[in-house]
């Protein structure tokens, strides 16, 4: 399972960039275009970056000047009947794509047939009204293996390292975090605990 860290903060990616596979962005985390360039310019790997066009006509047009930012670009759409429209004539196009709040296995499935490169279910919204969003990961991981789909399934909305878990158990091809989930992934006690007892034992070895 590849790991994107879900940011539009360029010290977080020069930070966890050994960690990540690739990046994640929206409207809400980057203030313009010229920030997710500078991030495309950092990292190798792909590099979500949304448009903010609403009519599938203005989504076409803004797709193809945000994609000259780098090769390892993709641009995101919103699972809206505009965004499916203006996937398919992207991906006619042979641009990658990250279809984006994806709440339900029927949305998920449209936009495989679309031609998403990424489906991207929002796991903690929709724990946040009572739903499950695990099971919308697996419901879009047997679709995809049903059918054949190449569409990858990009798990987001992660607010728990234990979801990273259970979407690593579940199928999912990538998952995105932000900075502070990545860095409790890194974290357990009893490493702590552990290290501390190694470096006192080699101290003390080393009186002898």
């Amino acid at each position: 399972m590849k790991i994107f860290l879900d940011t539009g903060r360029l010290e977080e990616v020069q930070q966890y960039k050994p960690f990540i596979d690739g990046v994640t962005t929206n409207p809400s985390l980057v203030s313009s275009f010229d920030v997710a360039k500078v991030i495309c310019n950092v990292i190798t790997g792909p590099v979500s970056v949304e448009v903010t066009e609403l009519l599938w006509q203005k989504m076409v047009e803004q797709a193809r000047y945000i994609r000259k930012m780098g090769e390892n670009v993709v641009i995101k759409l919103p699972l809206t009947v505009e965004g499916l429209i203006a996937c398919r004539e992207l991906f006619n196009e042979g641009t990658k794509i990250n279809v984006t709040l994806v709440f339900s296995a029927n949305q998920g499935l449209l936009a495989m047939k679309a031609g998403a490169t990424y489906v991207s279910p929002f796991i903690g919204r929709l724990d946040d009204i009572g739903m499950d969003g695990m099971q919308l990961v697996r419901d879009l991981v047997q679709i995809k293996k049903n059918y054949g789909f190449k569409t990858q399934i990009l798990a987001a909305s992660i607010r728990t390292p234990e979801q990273v878990k259970q979407c690593a158990l579940a199928g999912a091809d990538v998952v995105t975090v932000p900075a502070k989930i990545l860095e409790q992934m890194f974290n357990h006690p009893k490493t702590d605990e552990g290290l501390k007892k190694f470096m006192e034992d080699w101290k003390n070895a080393q009186k002898n």
